[in-house]
Order: structure tokens, then sequence, then C-alpha cells
């Protein structure tokens, strides 16, 4: 009786696990819905309000030595100034809960770590209680999600395919990020649309 009993609590929870999968990540092709985060600006920002521009998401974690290396080496910043010169809204979201490492208690924090980073992102923004890095699935830093201007994902991911904390390794890797982007920016279809994401997990 007791076997039969565990055999039945595995099977609930494993189903629970496959339905939160479906429900809370979101696919290549997929809009997802809009939301509603608060910014190092101290002000708002949505998804909604970007329609019509190419978006990126990249998870963040200030503390996470993956991240490190691409902040570090000034990579990550040289990406974000490159398109967002050319009106690509990049956006840095941080799903770190209280207490956990990369966690920021204030929008002021946010700031103040995006002015020592050098950060050329559009905003910084504060996704305490992981509801928006849950709905997209995001489960390291840095992940990396690509919307077209129709606000569908096109790309998901990894930043590049050396999956390494050393910086030495940023020259010869193949930035996924910056080749799908280039090929939007030409109306062209984005090649490599899914990757495996390499990086910390994401701070729940």
């Amino acid at each position: 009786m007791r076997e039969k009993l565990m055999i039945i609590i595995k099977y609930i929870l494993f189903a629970s696990i496959l339905i939160s999968l479906k429900t809370y990540s979101y696919t290549i092709g997929e809009r997802p819905s809009n939301f509603k985060l608060i910014g190092h600006d101290g002000k708002h920002h949505t998804l909604q309000q970007y329609l019509g521009k190419i978006i990126v998401l990249e998870w963040y974690n200030h503390s996470c030595p993956f991240v490190r290396k691409h902040y570090d080496s000034g990579n990550m910043q040289k990406l974000q100034k490159k398109f967002t010169e050319v009106g690509v809204i990049w956006l840095s979201i941080v799903s770190s809960a209280k207490g956990k490492q990369g966690y920021f208690s204030s929008s002021f924090k946010a700031y103040q770590m995006k002015l020592q980073e050098g950060s050329q992102a559009a905003a910084v923004l504060i996704d305490e209680n992981g509801k928006v890095g849950k709905a997209f699935g995001a489960k390291r830093t840095p992940e990396m999600f690509i919307l077209d201007k129709l606000g569908k994902i096109v790309y998901m991911g990894a930043i590049d395919n050396i999956a390494t904390v050393n910086k030495s390794d940023i020259k010869r890797a193949r930035n996924y990020v910056a080749e799908s982007l280039d090929k939007l920016l030409k109306g062209e279809k984005v090649a490599l649309a899914r990757t495996r994401p390499y990086g910390c997990g994401v701070k729940y």
C-alpha cells in the first residue's frame, strides 16, 4: 500500500511540473504577455510601451561570475551600445529574490549598479517576486530573449557558444545575440532561434 501511495505521489508531482512548464514558459514565435516592472530610474516599464521596436531581455545578476565575464570585459556594454544606438530596446532584468545573490533592495541600488557597470541598457528592471522570470522560463544569468517588432520571441538562450567564465574566450565565441540582432535589423529571419543558456541559476 505504501509503495502504491509513493508512486501516486510521484506521478502527481511529475504531472505538476509538466503543467507548470507548459503554463509559465513561452516559446519561439509566441508573443509574451505584457509585464510592468519598476526600473533603475524609479519608473515603471512595460513590454507594451516598446511594441514596434526590437527588444532584448537580458537576465542579470551582478554577482554571478558568468555575468561578470561579460561585464568586466566590456563585452555586454559594447553589445548594448551597438544595438541601442540603432533603436533596439535593451532591458536587463533582475529576478533575484530578497536575501538572494544579486538582489536589489531599491531602484536606487539598481541605478548605482547600472552606473558602476557602465551599462548601456535602457533600463535595469527589478522582478523581485520572480513572476516575469518564471513566465519566460528564465533559468540562468545571463540568459537572453529577443523579441521582434511584433512582440514575438525570435531568439532565446545563451549569449554565445562558449560556456565558461574566462574573458579570453569571448573573442573566439559565436555571439548568438549579435548574430540574431544583425539578422533582424536587415529584415531577415533569425537563423538559430534557440540555444541552451549557461550561467548561474536565477535566484528565485
